[in-house]
Formats: structure tokens, C-alpha cells, sequence
């Protein structure tokens, strides 16, 4: 075991032909910083072409979520100060990170036992390989305090099964461990006890697929597999509006399931929902680079509206769970403004060059 470097919330380990990046932040639940993002991204680039490793593992350290998200608290004080290079910064970054993921050359395996939401599912969704414990609680909660579900959501979630990207994009639900498996949030289950005996293996050899293969153990019936067809006559509709109303008119006739869903709509951010829809539906044709280009053109104009700092108001700070949305309805919104969040941004678009 040979400790090659760290930071104060991530270590970095070389272990035979393992490299290893250790979240390490459990008082905020391994909430991604900026300085976080650069450590991770410098590992990737150190380990790229180092012929000593085979692959690299990312886990959480002592902490019940493998990564609850990006650091909300530092972004929406920034937003308030109007720092907006510093907010500038991270998200460029952070989407590059998501990127450099995607494409790294070499397996990336992320071990998951426990939460793993927003900027979590960022560093850990589009590696190679996603194994999952028992513990896997996942989520895209953003539309709850008034962002988007980013980080790659404009990809991965049109690509689910049915509607269920749509359905966790507006809802935020979680989802335990047969169903992320079920949706391809996973490719592998193993039991956490044995997520030691794992890295061993993975440090000792070189083939990953095989080595996760031999690890990995059934998770039973994916409960959302059998609500497939219930979520696609819910989620009717072509628009947001027409969603809605499909939902409003089931409920009227009395469909239980029905009133539930629209309930928990009508306390998301109306504009997230809109903004939400909108990019599962476009996503479902483009490339991940185009879908990342797309983010980053919401999260620039997203930031600077009032939502995001009202639900980090509401649910992290105060938390009295009562957002006041600007629009408050889904009815108020201008779907002009919509539209505009996904118009290029001039000199300041995401690059991949």
C-alpha cells in the first residue's frame, strides 16, 4: 500500500495496480468542492498513462453516502455575493470532470454504499463500472430547490427504461438498489463487507470486468420494473402543461396514484420542472458532449434567477421545507425564458477542445 498524495477531503492511494481516490469530506457527506473536483481530475490525469495502473477505483471514506452532491451551501453564498467566476468555475470544471470520466481510457469503478445524488452521480455514473451495496440510495433531487438534474442527467436519464429518466428527473425520488441496478445506474452488485475483499482483487489483477463479475451477487425484483407501465400512461404528454393536465384529469376520475404524483409536482420548482422536461426530451437524440454543452448553458442562466438560492433557503439552511418559486405555478411560467436557458452562450461556451 503505497499513499501517493492527499488533500484534506480526498486521498490518493496506488495499491499494486489499483489507484484508488478516497472521498474523504463526512461531515458534509462528501459534498464535492472545487478543490475536490481538481483532485480527482489531477488523479485521472497522473494515472492516464502511468503502465502501473489498470484501474481506478473512487469510494467514499468513513461516511454513510458515497457523495450527497456539490457543495450547495458554498455555491448559493457565492450566487448571493454575485461571485460569479468562483460559481463559473466550479461548474465548468465539474462538467469537465463528468467528461474526463465518460471518456477515460482506463476502467473507472465507482464503489457506492450509501447516498449518491447530484454532483455524486456525476463522478461515479459515467465510469465504466458502478457497483452498488445494499446501502445505495440514488436521486436526482435538484428540481426540489430549484436547480436541474445536471452532472450528465441531460444523457443518462433519457436513456433509462421508458419514462423512468423523466419520472426521477421531475420527482427527485430515490431509488435503493434492484432499481438503480434495473435503470443502469449500476452495472454490478456487491455486498459492502466485501468491498475490501474487492479492492484487493482489483489491486492484484487486471481485469476488472472479470474480477467484478466474480464479486457480484443478485439483487432481486426491481420494484419500478413492474410500474413501467403505470409511469408511461402518467407521464402522458408531449409538454409540461399537457403532462400536467393528463395528470389532473386522471386524478379527477379518481386514480389515486394519480393525485399523488401531481401533489408531489405542484412543491417542485415549476421552472425546474419546465427546465427538467425539456432537457430529458432533447437529450434522448444528442451526443454526451452536446448534453453537457446544453447544462452549461442552463446552469449559466439558472443560477442567476431566484429559485436556486430560495430552495437552498428553504431545504438546507432554514429548512422550513417551504420554498416561495418565482413562478410560484406552472400555469405562470414564460416559456420564452424556457426556451432562452438553452440558447448558446456567447464566448463563454463549454469547450472540450
Amino acid at each position: 500500500m503505497t499513499a501517493v498524495s492527499q488533500t484534506s477531503d480526498v486521498l490518493l492511494e496506488e495499491r499494486g495496480r489499483a489507484g484508488i481516490i478516497s472521498l474523504n469530506r463526512p461531515q458534509a457527506l462528501n459534498a464535492l468542492t472545487l478543490g475536490m473536483i481538481d483532485a480527482i481530475a489531477a488523479a485521472l490525469n497522473r494515472w492516464e498513462h502511468d503502465p502501473r495502473i489498470a484501474h481506478v477505483i473512487v469510494r467514499q471514506g468513513a461516511s454513510r453516502a458515497f457523495c450527497a452532491g456539490g457543495d450547495i451551501r458554498t455555491l448559493a453564498a457565492q450566487i448571493t455575493a454575485q461571485k460569479w467566476q468562483e460559481v463559473d468555475a466550479f461548474y465548468r470544471r465539474e462538467y469537465h470532470l463528468n467528461r474526463r470520466i465518460k471518456r477515460y481510457p482506463k476502467p473507472y469503478i465507482a464503489l457506492i454504499d450509501g447516498i449518491v445524488m447530484g454532483g455524486g452521480v456525476g463522478i461515479s455514473i459515467h465510469g465504466r463500472y458502478r457497483v452498488g451495496s445494499e446501502k445505495l440510495a440514488f436521486a436526482m433531487p435538484e428540481v426540489g430547490i430549484g436547480l436541474f438534474p445536471d452532472v450528465g442527467g441531460t444523457y443518462f436519464l433519457p436513456r433509462m427504461p421508458g419514462r423512468l429518466g423523466l419520472y426521477l428527473a421531475l420527482t427527485g425520488e430515490r431509488i435503493a438498489l434492484a432499481d438503480a441496478l434495473y435503470a443502469g445506474v449500476l452495472t454490478h452488485h456487491v455486498p459492502g463487507t466485501e468491498f475490501p475483499a474487492l479492492i484487493d482483487a482489483l489491486a492484484a489483477g487486471d481485469d476488472s470486468g472479470a474480477i467484478l463479475d466474480a464479486f457480484c451477487q443478485k439483487a432481486g425484483t426491481a420494484p419500478l420494473e413492474d410500474r413501467m407501465a403505470e409511469l408511461s400512461r402518467l407521464l402522458s404528454g408531449n409538454s409540461l402543461p399537457e403532462l400536467m393536465a393528463h395528470l389532473r384529469a386522471l386524478a379527477a376520475a379518481g386514480e389515486a396514484d394519480a393525485q399523488k404524483l401531481a401533489d408531489l409536482l405542484s412543491v417542485r420548482s415549476p421552472t425546474s420542472l419546465a427546465l427538467a422536461f425539456r432537457q430529458v426530451k432533447e437529450g434522448a437524440h444528442l451526443d454526451f458532449e452536446a448534453c453537457m454543452q446544453i447544462e452549461y448553458r442552463i446552469v449559466n442562466r439558472i443560477v442567476r434567477g431566484h429559485d436556486f438560492t430560495e430552495g437552498v433557503r428553504a431545504v438546507i439552511i432554514d429548512k422550513d421545507n417551504a420554498p416561495r418559486w418565482e413562478p410560484s405555478t406552472i400555469a405562470a411560467i414564460d416559456w420564452q425564458r424556457i426556451e432562452e436557458h438553452f440558447a448558446p452562450l456567447l464566448r463563454r461556451e463549454l469547450d472540450f477542445a
